[in-house]
Order: C-alpha cells, then structure tokens, then sequence
C-alpha cells in the first residue's frame, strides 16, 4: 500500500508565504509524476502544478510566477512553495502520485492525500 502525507498548510495573510510538502511511502518501485490540486470551497478540485521524474512542471494559469513545485525523487517527496498568496487561494490542497509497485512495475497507479487546509485571511 501507498500513502501520501501532506504538511505545511495553516493561516496567512494576503500576500504571505506558504510551504507545503507531501512524502509518498509504502510499496514503491519508482514514483512518476507527482503533483498538487486544490478544491475550493463549493468550487471543482483543480490541477496547481505537477513535476514528472524528469523534472518538467505544469502550473496552473492562475498560480504561474507566484507558486514554485520541486521534488525529491530519492525521497519521494514532492513540495509547494507559495508565494504572494491571494484570498482565493484558500482551499484544501491535495497531494497527487502517480506510482509504480515493485509487484508490477509497469503498471501505474494513481493516489491521493487527504489534504491540508490553505486559509489566505486577514
């Protein structure tokens, strides 16, 4: 089994930083793409950045400049840097693997978080 634990989230003001943090452990051969989406209150869960293995990085429209994805692949962690936070930012923000198992390396499953709360407030 897999688990994904994501850290970091909490209370900030508009314009302040945030940095959260998601390690994958368990049953793992290798670790593909890994990512972060946020679902807002009454809004969709949405895509904020990914990063495959290999380093290249997809960032929403709306966080591009602001927010900064980085991982480490020999420890299976993956981390949000947030920067100049906006109100609309709030929302609970998820951890996202794709991953291979060591019983069948060519197959890909896909898990999820259970979330940390992000809260831009003054």
């Amino acid at each position: 089994q897999v688990q994904l634990v994501e850290s970091g989230g909490g209370l900030v003001q508009p314009g302040g930083s945030l940095r959260l943090s998601c390690a994958a452990s368990g049953t793992i051969f290798r670790v593909d793409t890994m990512g972060w989406y946020r679902q807002a209150p009454g809004k969709e869960r949405e895509l904020v950045a990914t990063m495959t293995s290999g380093g290249t990085t997809n960032y929403a429209d709306s966080v591009k400049g602001r927010f900064t994805i980085s991982r480490d692949n020999a420890k299976n962690t993956v981390d949000l840097q947030m920067n100049s936070l906006k109100r609309e930012d709030t929302a609970v923000y998820y951890c996202n693997a794709d991953i291979r198992h060591y019983s069948n390396p060519l197959r890909v499953f896909n898990y999820w978080g259970k979330g940390t709360l992000a809260t831009v407030s003054s």
